[in-house]
């Protein structure tokens, strides 16, 4: 198979020494969905929002990251109250991790146009990890006898969001609670090594510029930080050409370029395509065909509060 030697290879640094790795899953087009990384954002769209998202990470090369995420969030009749549900299914080679969290979020009015939220997520993730898809080296290595099953941990994070007609930002910690994946023991088929997810922090920041009445510009930054990995940034400058066309590119530093296309097809009803290529040595290989991502979000207005523009964030 297509260099699955370097997917076992990267896998088993990950799950044999005591490492500091950004583990949650990337999105290139994290400004349609911020509530996947913030619990703030539920309801802040005035509406109820659905958005499904697939991302095929690295394609071509054997046990790549695939990511699933399906979320829905809207606000609370007129009161202040957000509520949300977001499910995020991740997989790496042999590994697989799903995270469902509830979100909670409490608005404040800071002036006439500005609006202050604070969020809660709360949930958990299940780990499963099948070792019988790796080449092992030693087969008989007791580390790797006994298959990780519905291995649970809890999940719970804060958010703060901040937004005008034109601007937001926001700060959010998806899980507080850093998680051991695998547990220490002399136990026969216990694993004694260890994989410590830690706490993951993401900002986001936004503007939009009305160019003219037929086009808008809105750049972006997206800013996770991760204890002893790189820092990701990612820099998005996005167009909305007569409320019906989003064109887009992004550059994340020091990893890929991207191109984003989106297409509100009805009021409700909005698809965005992204396409990302690594500017590092992997994006060189020939098995790396770069990394897709597609999404779908869905939208649900009545006759008093049908959105009458579409909201760029």
């Amino acid at each position: 198979m297509k260099n699955l030697t370097f997917v076992v290879l990267l896998f088993l640094i990950v799950s044999t020494f005591d490492v500091f790795a950004q583990q949650d899953p990337q999105y290139t087009q994290y400004m349609y969905n911020p509530v996947v990384i913030n619990p703030a954002y539920a309801g802040n769209r005035g509406v109820a929002s659905i958005t499904g998202l697939h991302r095929s990470q690295w394609v071509g090369l054997d046990g790549a990251p695939r990511t699933q995420s399906f979320s829905i969030h809207s606000p609370i009749g007129e009161s202040k109250v957000g509520l949300g549900l977001s499910v995020v299914n991740d997989a790496l080679g042999p590994q697989q991790e799903t995270y469902i969290g509830g979100d909670f979020s409490y608005t404040i009015n800071t002036s006439y146009e500005g609006k202050l939220s604070f969020g809660l997520k709360a949930g958990g993730h299940i780990l499963d990890v099948d070792f019988r898809q790796l080449n092992l080296f030693d087969p008989t290595d007791a580390n790797f006898a006994q298959n990780i099953d519905n291995k649970f941990s809890p999940l719970l994070g804060v958010g703060v969001y901040y937004h005008t007609d034109d601007f937001y930002v926001g700060l959010s910690a998806p899980n507080l609670i850093e998680t051991n994946h695998f547990n220490e023991g002399n136990e026969p088929g216990s694993a004694s090594s260890l994989a410590e997810k830690n706490i993951h922090y993401y900002g986001i920041l936004g503007y939009t510029f009305d160019i003219s009445e037929s086009l808008v510009f809105k750049p972006s930054t997206l800013v996770k930080v991760v204890e002893g990995s790189p820092l990701q940034v990612d820099f998005t400058a996005n167009f909305l050409v007569f409320e019906k066309l989003h064109l887009g590119a992004a550059y994340r530093w020091s990893a890929a370029l991207s191109g984003l296309v989106g297409f509100q097809a009805t009021d409700s009803m909005l698809i965005g395509l992204a396409y990302d290529r690594e500017s590092t040595d992997l994006g060189n290989q020939v098995y790396n065909d770069g990394s897709y991502e597609i999404f779908l979000r869905f939208e649900l207005f009545n006759q008093y509060d049908r959105m009458l523009t579409p909201r760029f964030f």
